[in-house]
């Protein structure tokens, strides 16, 4: 999208515009449909007849349908007002967790999963334009944040509701949920986001050359490589903390929640850091991430240690989140809302490249050794922050 301008009263103020919070909504709705169903392999595959490996494609069909697909549609809406696009695409989102819930077969539900998938990147980097416009310049990654806020109260509160609601109702109740808080979110975005007055767009090819900036790229391989030691080990924690640490199965949520705790914290305090000092705040969260996933190899087989562990690795996770969304954002001014997709897009295939890697170590090298390849990408990671500093400081 071209520079935004946006005059709205009291944006200077210490308080957040409720505008913020519908954006907030958005994302826990998104948050939701993305995570619950990995609570609910075994419901969703038994009901449909297929094997539970064949059922976690839906959850990497999900993610590739978002890193594949949401900078094809940034690209193909950018001269769409941002009020009627954020709309369209939460209309979208209703329609696909629609079909998911009433989908007769696998097939379907893949394909409503795929179509849901386009509405998440796009929505998350159309939302963070919207939010660091909603606000004062010296607050852009604390707005930020606060949208972010609700992906992780999705994973504390939305994924476990979501979860009770599966196990006793069935996993299509589950996708009814999410229609319903798609519909609260619509309404909210009607009635609160303001009318913004947009100078006009760039060029869609204008728009992918400011995307191509080496510097840009960098960044979102950065974020790519964070993504990727998260979910090399959080998609295989269960079995790690099962049967490394030795947890009951039914304690394992618990630690799960704790760890969607850490995330909320993170997330918030990682956007007032970014914006006090913006890349030093991503090199010291890649290198503690580093440190920590250290630690965790070496405590996994302590129950105590291993749980303090985890909710301080959710801290680090999210705290770099809000600032690698407005460094990305600064860096390509001529298409911010196409590179905000576009780090959702990227950090969607560290996701999908985290999860194969882990099973990857598993075959080789046993559960125990996955904290270390994710402590590994963490330093990959912080080495590319440290080169954009750099970068930055020479004035290229």
């Amino acid at each position: 999208m071209g520079t935004e301008t946006l005059s709205v009263a009291g944006k200077a103020s210490d308080r957040y515009p409720l505008a913020l919070f519908s954006l907030t909504a958005g994302a826990f709705a998104i948050g939701m449909t993305e995570f619950v169903i990995m609570g609910l392999l075994p419901n969703v595959a038994s009901d449909l007849g297929v094997s539970i490996p064949k059922a976690g494609q839906l959850i990497t069909g999900y993610a590739l349908g978002v890193a594949i697909g949401a900078p094809i549609l940034a690209v193909a809406t950018h001269k769409i007002p941002q009020k009627k696009l954020l709309s369209l695409l939460m209309l979208l989102f209703i329609v696909g967790n629609g079909i998911a819930a009433i989908a007769p077969n696998y097939a379907v539900l893949m394909g409503a999963r795929l179509f849901t998938a386009l509405a998440h990147g796009t929505f998350f980097g159309v939302g963070s334009i919207l939010a660091s416009n909603l606000v004062a310049p010296n607050r852009r990654a604390a707005a930020v944040s606060v949208m972010m806020a609700g992906l992780t109260v999705a994973n504390i509160v939305g994924v476990p509701f979501g979860t009770f609601i599966g196990q006793h109702l069935g996993w299509r109740a589950s996708f009814g949920a999410v229609v319903v808080m798609g519909i609260v979110t619509l309404i909210g975005i009607l009635a609160l986001i303001p009318d913004i007055r947009q100078q006009e767009s760039s060029s869609a090819l204008r728009q992918i050359r400011a995307l191509l900036q080496p510097k840009l790229l960098v960044v979102l391989l950065a974020g790519a490589f964070g993504c990727s030691s998260l979910f090399v080990v959080f998609t295989y924690i269960a079995p790690l903390l099962q049967e490394v640490t030795g947890f009951a199965e039914h304690s394992v949520t618990w630690v799960l929640v704790l760890f969607g705790i850490g995330v909320t914290v993170g997330n918030i305090v990682g956007g007032k850091l970014a914006d006090w000092k913006l890349m030093p705040t991503l090199i010291v969260g890649f290198a503690s991430l580093a440190v920590i996933l250290a630690l965790l190899a070496l405590v996994a087989e302590s129950p105590v240690a291993a749980v303090l562990t985890i909710f301080v690795w959710g801290v680090a996770t999210f705290a770099v989140l809000p600032g690698l969304q407005v460094r990305i954002m600064t860096l390509a001014k001529d298409a911010p809302a196409l590179a905000s997709t576009s780090n959702h897009s990227a950090l969607n295939f560290g996701n999908a490249g985290g999860a194969f890697l882990g099973g990857t170590v598993i075959t080789h090298s046993g559960l125990g050794t996955l904290p270390w390849a994710g402590a590994l990408l963490s330093l990959l990671g912080c080495a590319l922050a440290a080169v954009v500093f750099l970068w930055d400081r020479k004035g290229a």
